[in-house]
C-alpha cells in the first residue's frame, strides 16, 4: 500500500545518505582534504564533465550539414491566389490534379506515371541500392541527422505544405506529421544500429564448438504505397527505416495528396546529396492504380502497403505472382474504453483528440467509445458542449480552427451515410451530423459529430468511418465490454482508461488488437521502438519498431567454427561413405549422450559411443551387435 511504499522509500533514502557520508569520510581520510574542499572538487569535476559534453555536442551539431530548399509561393504563403478546382471537369489521364481540399484552390498537376516509368524507377533504385547497402551506419546516421535538422528548422513550411495538401490544422500537422517523424529519426539514430548488427545466438549442445549468429542483410529495394492522410510522415516513415537498413525506396503516394511531394521530394534529394548517398536511392511515384500495380509487380524485394482493407487484398493478390513479401497496415476501428472509476476530466479531452485529430482521418483513431453505464450520461454532458463548439475551417485561414477538411473527395458523403443509417436505427445525434459547406471556403468538410446509443446492427458498428464521428456505447461489466470491443472485423489499436491500472491492463490483454495504450491514446506510436500493426482485417506484419526495422532485412543465419585452429568440422569416420557397420549405433549413442534426460542416460550414451569407436567391427546390419 501507499504507507508501506513511503516507509520503504524513506529507508532507502537513509541508507543512501549513510553510504554517501561513509564515502565522504573515506575521501577525507585518503586525501587529507576537508569536507568543503571535497565538495568544491566534486562540483569542479561535474562542471568539467559538463563542459566536455557541451563541447562535443556543439561540435557534433556543427558537423551536420544544413540543407536549403527554397519553397514556391504556394508552399511559402498561407494565403494564395489560385483558381478553383472543378472536380467534374475532365482531366487528361496522364496527369494527377492537385488542389487544396479546404478551399478547392487548384495547385497544379503531377504526372500520372505509366507502368513502364515505374519499372524504370525501380531499376534506378536497384542500382543505387547496390552502392548504399555497403554504406556504414555512420553515414546512414548522418543522413537521418541531416533530415532531422531540416525538419526542426523548417517545420513551419512542412506543416503548411501538409495542411494545404491534406486539409489538416497546423497543430494536427505538428503532432501527426512532425513530432512522430522526429521521434522516429531520433530513435533510429540512437538505437537503430544496435538492432541491425549481427546478433549472436546459441549453437546448441551438439554443435558446442560452433559460433552461430544472425546477420541482417538489406532486402534491396523496398516498395511502399502510402495514403493521403499524413503526406509528410507517410513518406518519411518508410523512407527513414528503409534507408537506415541499407535499402533503396520506391514510394507511390496517393493521388489525393501528391502536390506536397514537390517540396518533400526536393528536401529528400538535398539530404541525399549532403550525405553522399546515391541520387537515385529514393524514387517518388505519382499516379493511379496502374502505377501502384506496377510497383507491386515490378519485382521490388518487399512491399509495404498502408491503406484500406479492400485495396490491401488486391495488393496481396498481385504480390503473390512474384512471391513478393508484403506488409499490410490496413483499416482500424479502435476501441476507446472508459471504466466507471476513470479520471473523467482527463478522459474527455483525450477522447476528443482520439475522435477528431486530423478530422478523424486516422487508421488508429478512436472510433468506438465504450463508456461505463455509471458515468455514461456524465461523459456525454461533458463532451456535448465541447464538440458543438469545435471550430472548423481552412487551416491556413485568418482564424484558428480545431478541425479541417476531408482530404478525399466523396468521403464526407460516405461518412454522412453511416451517420444517417445509425440515426435511423435508433442512435442519438447529439452534435454535427449535417452535410454542409464552411462559409466562404467551398471545401470538402464534415462537421465533428457525436452519436450516442450506438449498437450492433448499425452500419457504423461494422464499417470503418475514417471521419470526425464519436460513436458512444454503453456497457456494464468488464466481460461485456471486452465482448463488444472484439465484435469487430478490425483489430489495430485500442485504449483503456481505469482508476486501477491493473484493471485497465487486464481489459487490454483481452482485446483483439495489435496495440493497446493504458490510460492514454496513441502513445504506442510515440514509442518508436514498438511495432505498429494489427490483427484480423487490420492486416499483418509490422512496419515500425525493432520488428519493422529488421523486417526490411533478410535475417541470414551464419554458422562457423568457434575455434578453427583447435577444432574443425569433419564427418565422423563411421559416417564417411561408404558408411561403416557401426554408423547407426554411433548415431544412437550420440543422441543418448547429448540428449538423454539425466546423467545416467548420458553415461550410457558415452559408454556406447566408446564401444563403437573401440570395436567398430562388432556391429552388424542396422547397427546391432553381432552375435557372439
Amino acid at each position: 500500500d501507499l504507507q508501506t511504499l513511503r516507509s520503504h522509500s524513506m529507508e532507502a533514502m537513509q541508507e543512501a545518505m549513510h553510504a554517501l557520508r561513509a564515502l565522504v569520510n573515506q575521501g577525507i581520510a585518503l586525501t587529507g582534504f576537508t569536507e568543503t574542499q571535497l565538495l568544491q572538487l566534486a562540483v569542479a569535476a561535474v562542471a568539467a564533465l559538463g563542459l566536455v559534453y557541451l563541447f562535443k555536442d556543439v561540435i557534433s551539431t556543427l558537423c551536420i550539414p544544413t540543407i536549403k530548399v527554397s519553397p514556391t509561393d504556394n508552399e511559402a504563403n498561407d494565403i494564395i491566389h489560385a483558381v478553383k478546382y472543378n472536380p467534374v471537369q475532365p482531366v487528361d489521364k496522364d496527369v494527377v490534379p492537385c488542389y487544396d481540399p479546404s478551399t478547392m484552390q487548384a495547385l497544379g498537376f503531377k504526372p500520372a506515371m505509366s507502368a513502364a516509368e515505374v519499372r524504370t524507377r525501380i531499376a534506378r533504385a536497384r542500382e543505387a541500392s547496390k552502392v548504399w547497402r555497403k554504406s556504414s551506419f555512420s553515414q546512414r546516421r548522418q543522413l537521418l541527422r541531416i533530415l532531422l535538422k531540416f525538419v526542426v528548422d523548417n517545420m513551419e513550411t512542412i506543416c503548411r505544405v501538409s495542411a494545404r495538401d491534406s486539409g489538416k490544422p497546423i497543430l494536427d500537422a505538428i503532432v501527426g506529421e512532425v513530432v512522430v517523424t522526429c521521434e522516429k529519426l531520433h530513435w533510429l539514430c540512437k538505437e537503430g544500429e544496435r538492432y541491425l548488427r549481427p546478433e549472436h545466438r546459441s549453437s546448441g549442445i551438439m554443435s558446442f564448438y560452433k559460433a552461430a549468429r544472425v546477420e541482417y542483410v538489406p532486402v534491396g529495394v523496398v516498395g511502399a504505397i502510402v495514403p493521403w492522410n499524413y503526406p509528410f510522415h507517410n513518406v518519411l516513415n518508410p523512407l527513414t527505416a528503409a534507408l537506415f537498413a541499407g535499402n533503396a525506396l520506391v514510394i507511390k503516394v496517393s493521388e489525393h495528396a501528391s502536390w506536397s511531394t514537390g517540396y518533400y521530394g526536393r528536401m529528400i534529394d538535398a539530404a541525399l546529396e549532403a550525405a553522399g548517398a546515391p541520387a537515385d536511392l529514393v524514387q517518388i511515384v505519382t499516379g493511379y492504380g496502374e502505377a501502384g500495380n506496377a510497383l507491386v509487380t515490378g519485382r521490388v524485394d518487399k512491399v509495404i502497403f498502408v491503406g484500406s482493407t479492400q485495396v490491401g487484398k488486391l495488393v496481396m493478390r498481385a504480390a503473390a505472382e512474384t512471391l513478393t513479401p508484403v506488409v499490410l497496415e490496413l483499416g482500424g476501428k479502435d476501441a476507446f474504453i472508459v471504466t466507471e472509476d476513470a479520471d473523467l476530466n482527463a478522459v474527455v479531452q483525450i477522447s476528443l483528440k482520439a475522435a477528431y485529430l486530423n478530422c478523424g482521418q486516422n487508421c488508429a483513431g478512436g472510433e468506438r467509445f465504450f463508456v461505463h453505464e455509471k458515468v455514461y450520461d456524465k461523459f456525454l454532458d461533458k463532451v456535448i458542449p465541447l464538440i458543438r463548439n469545435l471550430r472548423q475551417g481552412n487551416p491556413l485561414g485568418p482564424e484558428p480552427v480545431d478541425c479541417g477538411a476531408m482530404c478525399m473527395p466523396g468521403l464526407a458523403e460516405k461518412v454522412h451515410g453511416l451517420v444517417e443509417d445509425a440515426v435511423a436505427r435508433g442512435a442519438q445525434l447529439l452534435a454535427g451530423g449535417q452535410l454542409r459547406s464552411v462559409s466562404g471556403s467551398g471545401g470538402q468538410y464534415y462537421p465533428p459529430t457525436l452519436l450516442a446509443d450506438v449498437r450492433p446492427g448499425m452500419k457504423i458498428w461494422e464499417e470503418e468511418v475514417f471521419g470526425p464521428v464519436m460513436s458512444v456505447v454503453r456497457w456494464s461489466t468488464d466481460d461485456e465490454v471486452v465482448e463488444l470491443a472484439n465484435d469487430c472485423a478490425f483489430g489495430l489499436g485500442s485504449s483503456v482508461f481505469a482508476g486501477s491500472q491493473r484493471r485497465a491492463r487486464d481489459i487490454a490483454s483481452r482485446l483483439e488488437a495489435g496495440m493497446s495504450a493504458i490510460n492514454d491514446f496513441g502513445t504506442t506510436y510515440m514509442c518508436q521502438s514498438l511495432p505498429f500493426g494489427g490483427v484480423k482485417h487490420s492486416g499483418f506484419d509490422r512496419f515500425a519498431g525493432v520488428e519493422g526495422l529488421r523486417g526490411l532485412c533478410v535475417p541470414k543465419a551464419v554458422c562457423e567454427d568457434r575455434f578453427p585452429m583447435l577444432m574443425k568440422s569433419a564427418i565422423p569416420p563411421p559416417w564417411e561413405f561408404p558408411v561403416k557397420s557401426n554408423a547407426v549405433a554411433f548415431g544412437r549413442s550420440l543422441v543418448t549422450m547429448f540428449y538423454g534426460p539425466g546423467l545416467l542416460y548420458k553415461a550410457h550414451g558415452l559408454a556406447a559411443l566408446l564401444h563403437c569407436l573401440m570395436f567398430p567391427g562388432s556391429y552388424g546390419k542396422g547397427g546391432k551387435p553381432k552375435a557372439a
